[in-house]
């Protein structure tokens, strides 16, 4: 503007700024209300446990959440990580945040399969032929999560709120002595594994074992247990079982899916406001997200780790797997309980028309894979 025209406008200016300020004024006086004043307000501070050591990437993942939580609540709340065994026992998880001695915590379903056989359905799931993706599309659009719900708080009356995050690959047969060749190999062997996969296994004549991640190197190392299955290259690599054993059976069915779970303590989640909850909420498919890119990257490069410090890494034979999928019929058809068969049903819903679709619709990857990286 010019001197002229800053002149002209000054005393026009001058007045409607008073009229701003007596009409504030009359505002505060008379009890209208005006524009509100936001205080800032203490973080509600939570405190979360994973069940896995602190080296575990696992344990990384539950790290990946709790940030996205923190940073995202912007000091309205803050989650404490702690790694197993900090408050509780890595299979104390989930009566640790049912009673609220912990707030929350970071753990994988198939854990509490004790309680429930049905639980390891929404961690590790039987081999229908879908993938853990497609497990977690079950839980957000297929009604798993109303029923994950009915189970915790339903069924088994539990003052916990869950959600599923993360998916994980297909779980190598695991760490042996010896290449298992035959399904006739697994008999009688002592082996770790958790969930319905215990079942599985017990099916084949093994004899199961359940320990928690980070016990299972020194039970091979003692001579307690002959083999083992944790779940990845990355977790497998940083918990030493390459120092124990350096045949890595990799591919198999006995669980070819899972996914994490994140726990709260219900009257913890009910009583926080529902902006903060559903910063909790977003926070577990964003880091859901991150942890499938993640995984890509590091499984790989540790996978090639492993084959460079001497371990040969195997695919499990066929008739192993045949025999798997055979000891899975017997599990399923072994089953009464009319919540556990209603969650299968369920399931098989979703795969038969999610997997069907894809089969139908999506190229095969392997022969194009082929083309292009081949060796000549």
């Amino acid at each position: 503007m010019t001197e002229t025209t800053d002149a002209r406008d000054a005393p026009e200016a001058g007045r409607s700024r008073r009229r701003f300020l007596a009409a504030g004024a009359a505002a505060v006086a008379g009890g209208v209300a005006a524009p509100s004043v936001v205080r800032a307000q203490a973080a509600v501070r939570l405190k979360f446990q994973s069940t896995w050591p602190n080296k575990d990437i696992f344990h990384e993942f539950g790290s990946d959440f709790v940030k996205r939580v923190n940073e995202m609540g912007a000091g309205r709340i803050q989650l404490e990580l702690l790694q197993a065994g900090a408050v509780v026992p890595a299979f104390q998880l989930l009566d640790a945040v049912n009673a609220g001695i912990l707030d929350g915590g970071h753990g994988v379903s198939a854990y509490w399969y004790g309680k429930n056989k049905a639980f390891s359905l929404f961690g590790t799931a039987p081999p229908f032929g879908w993938n853990a993706n497609q497990l977690l599309g079950w839980i957000n659009y297929g009604g798993g999560q109303q029923l994950y719900d009915e189970l915790v708080q339903g069924v088994l009356k539990l003052n916990v709120k869950g959600f599923l995050s993360g998916p994980m690959p297909s779980q190598p047969l695991g760490w042996f002595k010896k290449e298992i060749k035959t399904a006739d190999d697994l008999k009688g062997i002592k082996y770790r594994t958790v969930g319905l996969s215990a079942d599985v296994f017990k099916e084949m004549g093994t004899g199961v074992t359940i320990l928690p991640g980070g016990e299972i190197v020194p039970a091979i190392d003692r001579g307690l247990i002959d083999g083992a299955e944790f779940n990845n290259p990355s977790s497998d690599k940083v918990l030493g079982f390459a120092d124990v054993s350096k045949i890595y059976m990799v591919q198999s069915y006995h669980q070819a899916l899972e996914s994490f779970e994140i726990l709260f303590n219900k009257r913890k989640f009910d009583g926080l406001p529902a902006e903060v909850q559903a910063i909790i909420k977003y926070a577990a498919e964003a880091a859901s997200a991150d942890m499938s890119w993640k995984a890509q990257d590091r499984y790989s490069k540790d996978l090639q780790a492993l084959k460079d410090a001497g371990v040969k890494v195997l695919p499990t034979p066929r008739p192993v797997l045949e025999a798997q999928l055979a000891a899975w019929d017997k599990v399923i058809a072994a089953q009464t309980d009319p919540f556990f068969l209603k969650v299968i049903e369920s399931q098989k819903a979703w795969v038969k028309r999610v997997v069907g679709f894809t089969q139908e619709y999506e190229v095969e990857t392997k022969l194009a894979y082929e083309h292009f990286f081949k060796q000549a």
